[in-house]
């Protein structure tokens, strides 16, 4: 058990996609649900909350300034000045963005789920700058965390219900011989949002499991962090070096949340993460 630090204290109805920007020195996460997008400066304690117009699953950093989102709609630009406009307007009667990962090349990796989670309702789609979108997985259900080996050559995926956490090749045609890395036992939580470190390894966050977990390359077990809010749903590492791992976590469905569920925390000196690339668009 490692000791963790409350970074914000929140009551996110389902915090969510926490994203170190090394351009302002700021982590960017998301409440899905209550339609925000907060971010935190650890070196002065300063925080910020925007209201999106609908649910948003996923906030990452653009090369030229400002963020890319996920919405329930489709992809949008929120450029440097406020300005909104979409890239890829998309609406589907009970669908909505859930979480997003930007590749190594730029491309947003952006997934969808329906409200009711049924099965095979989502898709993972790979979006360029220019808003070319090209669906890589269909009959997705609940499209979760995405990540990249170091070298690039290898990504991780989590499609939440099957309690595993997916490995492909990749390469600039796409990704290939998808296989199973883990498979979180019963009991334990389901897999949500993950982070690569530069290590390699795996850190995924598990939901209605209280915990994130570190992965080896082989798939191994190598670490368990405990923390009080069950609803654990994602971690990405941060600060100047990138050493330190913020964990979002969640409250909705939960008739007696624990006092910190929809917190952000931090675990201090972690390990050392990858830093992330800007959208290129």
């Amino acid at each position: 058990m490692t000791a963790y630090e409350v970074a914000v204290e929140a009551r996110a109805a389902l915090g969510e996609g926490p994203t170190w920007d090394p351009v302002t020195g700021r982590l960017v996460w998301l409440d899905i649900l209550g339609m925000r997008i907060h971010t935190y400066a650890p070196s002065t304690g300063q925080r910020t909350i925007r209201t999106t117009p609908q649910h948003i699953g996923a906030a990452k950093p653009r090369a030229g300034g400002g963020l890319v989102l996920n919405l329930r709609d489709g992809v949008g630009l929120l450029d440097p000045d406020d300005s909104f406009r979409w890239l890829h307007h998309e609406p589907v009667a009970g669908r909505r963005a859930n979480d997003a990962a930007v590749a190594p090349d730029g491309s947003l990796w952006a997934g969808t789920m329906r409200y009711d989670a049924a099965a095979g309702g989502g898709t993972l789609s790979r979006l360029t700058g220019d808003g070319t979108v090209r669906t890589v997985l269909p009959d997705v259900t609940v499209s979760n965390g995405t990540g990249w080996s170091p070298d690039g050559r290898l990504m991780y995926y989590v499609d939440t219900p099957t309690r595993r956490v997916d490995v492909f090749d990749h390469d600039p045609d796409g990704v290939h011989d998808r296989r199973p890395l883990v498979e979180i036992e019963e009991g334990a939580g389901f897999p949500d949002g993950l982070t690569v470190d530069a290590e390699g390894c795996v850190w995924v966050a598990l939901w209605d499991g209280g915990a994130v977990r570190r992965y080896t390359p082989a798939g191994e077990l190598d670490r368990v962090i405990t923390l009080p809010a069950p609803r654990t749903t994602a971690c990405a590492f941060g600060g100047p070096g990138l050493t330190d791992l913020y964990i979002t976590t969640a409250r909705t469905g939960l008739p007696a949340p624990h006092p910190l569920a929809g917190s952000l925390l931090v675990v201090p000196d972690a390990g050392r993460g990858l830093p992330q690339p800007a959208f290129a668009g």
